[in-house]
């Protein structure tokens, strides 16, 4: 099976994660890929594949010569619940030609160049897009396709000298409970990498310090025509907490290393209401100052409108891999050498995310990030430049053969 085509079975099998459930996978849906992908690398003959109960897999492609060591690489089976990922209809525009993409015709749905303008870099290639209604996939399925097919290219040309390659594939990554049940020692590598970037040439060893927040709002209801000095309308108490936010920190008015409070979801009436927030800075203290100023609002809230008025449920998600990673410099080295033989030239930014292993280098896998291919990932706007992944996939293969 080609990468494309490959690719594209990925896609249809719906994966979106949930933060809600308190699972893993947080889905069940998730395993339906998981169950494909442990049947898959059996078949192709890999060693030491398994699935366990949470629906991580895992499989091995043996050394062919000695002295090299053991290399990781892991993408992740969920897709974000940001937008739909059921009944994904992809299809591919050929030799794309610069215009804008009608993706949708009933709903009018239209990738536009002036929204969009990184995709005329493709101008010329395959291109993978949706029909508009689901976000596409390729983050993080280009990534699981570029893993497989790399390998699968490796077994078909035993000539290409390498040592012990190991491949994981994760749920619940989009909701950063990825590597809650990674067994590192069980995965065995010395480090590896993640294939979860953007655009073609990304590699990326610095990620944004994670918070996933819930800050819950609880009020008193009465007939409106007697609410005089009695009501307490739990909603416009978070119209007063998300006001007391700075407006210009979000994911709209920042870029680069600046950090936000994004707020992801809101559920209200007027006795309850819920608000959800993810909380990201690359820098620690900034982080920590973030957290702290959302603990403060919350006690000013308290002291206005009583204690527990508001709840604060804060947690930490992931913090930034650059201080696990800069010790062992040479592992972005490698992927840089490995790029510029693929006819790439690296891109060595900061995530304004994270992945798997952001986690994963804290505990004992160092792994930085590199590109997938996809854009506009979490969107209905969503789309996979075919070369990106073929490229992507080249690059697999060459750390291996270099190292």
């Amino acid at each position: 099976m080609n990468i494309t085509d490959r690719f594209l079975k990925y896609v249809s099998i719906w994966t979106t994660s949930d933060d809600t459930t308190g699972t893993t996978p947080s889905t069940a849906r998730q395993m339906d890929l998981a169950r494909y992908l442990r049947d898959e690398l059996t078949q192709m003959g890999l060693e030491e594949v398994t699935m366990d109960e949470n629906g991580y897999v895992m499989a091995t492609l043996p050394a062919n010569t000695e002295g090299k060591p053991v290399i990781g690489f892991i993408a992740h089976m969920d897709t974000a619940p940001d937008a739909s990922g059921e009944n994904v209809k992809a299809r591919i525009v050929s030799n794309y030609d610069g215009k804008d993409i009608l993706l949708n015709e009933k709903e009018n749905i239209v990738l536009e160049t002036a929204k969009y303008p990184e995709i005329l870099n493709y101008v010329g290639q395959d291109i993978i897009v949706t029909d508009g209604t689901t976000l596409l996939g390729a983050d993080d399925k280009a990534g699981v396709a570029e893993i497989v097919s790399a390998v699968e290219y490796l077994m078909a040309h035993p000539e290409i000298k390498h040592g012990k390659v190991r491949i994981g594939f994760t749920p619940d990554e989009e909701i950063g409970e990825g590597p809650d049940h990674f067994d590192v020692q069980k995965f065995g590598a010395e480090f590896g990498y993640t294939m979860d970037g953007g655009a073609i040439g990304e590699l990326e060893f610095e990620n944004f310090n994670a918070a996933g927040m819930k800050v819950r709002f609880h009020g008193v209801n009465v007939h409106p025509g007697y609410g005089y000095k009695k009501m307490h309308n739990s909603q416009l108490i978070a119209n007063r907490f998300v006001s007391m936010l700075p407006a210009d920190e979000t994911p709209a008015h920042t870029r680069g290393y600046e950090g936000f409070y994004h707020l992801i979801g809101m559920q209200g009436s007027v006795e309850n209401t819920t608000l959800s927030y993810i909380i990201r800075d690359h820098d620690r203290a900034r982080f920590e100052q973030r957290k702290a100023t959302v603990q403060r609002i919350v006690e000013v809230l308290n002291m206005e409108y009583g204690e527990g008025t508001v709840e604060l449920e804060l947690k930490d998600q992931y913090y930034n891999m650059r201080e696990m990673v800069e010790p062992k410099m040479f592992i972005i080295d490698l992927a840089k050498k490995a790029m510029l033989e693929a006819g790439i030239t690296p891109k060595v930014q900061p995530i304004r995310g994270g992945t798997d292993g952001a986690r994963l280098s804290f505990v004992g896998l160092p792994c930085p990030n590199i590109f997938a291919g996809g854009e506009n990932f979490h969107s209905r706007f969503e789309y996979l430049p075919i070369p990106s992944m073929q490229k992507a996939m080249e690059v697999v293969v060459n750390i291996l053969r270099l190292a």
